[in-house]
């Protein structure tokens, strides 16, 4: 593990350094606060020791910058002269902990244990995350990059957000995105496809229910508004609710209550709703399918996803996408396309969309040739 330590007095500097690779950790340090900053930003240390009072830059503004700079390792403030509201400030600024000249032994190994435990769990935490929720959107197209800026700006918010697009255009993959980049993302991210659920059922699954209530009711059971408490619930095929269902999803979001079914009790909730559909809500309103005011409640922002047949240009990188990430799951050995191949895939009409391109890419690796050729592809796609 490797260790920065940036105190502008010699005799700490080399005592910390002699503490801590006797421990068998590796050790940079820096005399000044500008020294420590260049070697953060050139290297990923496990924690960093900083000094507050120094020359030029202190360890106050070093902090400062570091976190500016989005450097992820914990930072441990240390010094001789410093009282508690100097502690609070620098807990508050980020800091992992604030330890007292002189340095106590103990103290350091235990600080930096803790310190380096957090940094790992907030890495695994990341990975999870990442095998969790899926990649970030891939494509560099005009309208995949109006996607991710969009997801950008309204991410922080609460806004309600619908998602539009064709089956297997990603829609899930944006409101991941929203959850993720959102002030929410380390609460619950729940998933419903409305068409998959039996409209019979889709109260008692959105909103629970009481033991009893009905004849399989045999425990109290919390629906997803409840379990999404603090995070996002993401409402796919949204259009394929019933009228009934749609009525209470309306007043969950205008007053932010839910009632289970079989109960008059109301549960407050604060959820952020994302929503996603293939229908062309203008038509079903007509239809007198969808409700107009809950539409209206939804759809605070619009983000229409397009068909893989409108960015064709995002198929090279989409293909070797697929490629690492079939080849990782699957332990298979990676084989590469031709160009003439690639080609072929970009000319083809999509209709299935990303998902569709998937499933051909893992077909052509199971049985295509190393290379994979044109020829597999007329013989196994078109």
């Amino acid at each position: 593990m490797k260790v920065l330590v940036i105190d502008d007095e010699r005799a700490i500097r080399y005592s910390l350094k002699e503490i801590l690779e006797m421990e068998e950790y590796e050790v940079d340090t820096a005399e000044n606060g500008d020294d420590g900053l260049k070697k953060a930003d050139a290297t990923r240390y496990d924690a960093i020791f900083c000094d507050i009072k120094m020359p030029g830059t202190d360890g106050i503004e070093v902090l400062r910058l570091l976190m500016e700079k989005g450097i992820e390792s914990p930072v441990i403030m240390i010094s001789g002269h410093a009282d508690i509201q100097t502690a609070v400030e620098c807990i508050k600024s980020g800091a992992f902990d604030f330890i007292e000249k002189p340095l106590d032994l103990n103290r350091i190994l235990i600080t930096l244990k803790n310190a380096t435990d957090k940094a790992n769990l907030v890495s695994q935490t990341k990975i999870l995350k990442k095998k969790v929720y899926g990649q970030q959107m891939i494509g560099e197209s005009e309208g995949i990059r109006h996607i991710r800026e969009m997801v950008a700006k309204v991410a922080p918010t609460d806004a309600s957000v619908l998602i539009t697009g064709a089956n297997g255009s990603g829609k899930e993959l944006v409101a991941r995105a929203l959850h993720q980049q959102s002030n929410r993302s380390m609460m619950p991210y729940v998933e419903v496809n409305c068409a998959a659920i039996p409209s019979e059922l889709i109260e008692s699954e959105l909103f629970g229910h009481e033991k009893g209530s009905f004849t399989s009711a045999i425990k109290q059971h919390k629906g997803k508004f409840e379990q999404a408490d603090g995070g996002t619930l993401f409402l796919d095929e949204i259009g394929d609710m019933s009228l009934a269902a749609q009525a209470k999803v309306l007043r969950v979001l205008q007053e932010r209550k839910i009632s289970r079914v079989g109960s008059d009790k109301d549960i407050t909730v604060n959820v952020r709703v994302v929503s996603a559909t293939n229908k062309n809500f203008q038509e079903e309103i007509a239809k007198g399918n969808f409700r107009e005011d809950l539409y209206h409640r939804l759809s605070v922002i619009l983000i229409k996803v397009p068909t893989l047949d409108q960015r064709k240009e995002d198929i090279p990188l989409l293909v070797n996408h697929f490629l690492d990430q079939i080849c990782s799951e699957s332990a298979m050995p990676r084989k590469e396309f031709t160009p003439e191949a690639v080609d072929m895939l970009v000319k083809k009409q999509w209709t299935g969309n990303i998902r569709e391109l998937r499933n051909v890419v893992e077909r052509l690796l199971i049985l295509g040739d190393s290379p994979v050729s044109a020829q597999n592809v007329r013989d196994y796609v078109i």
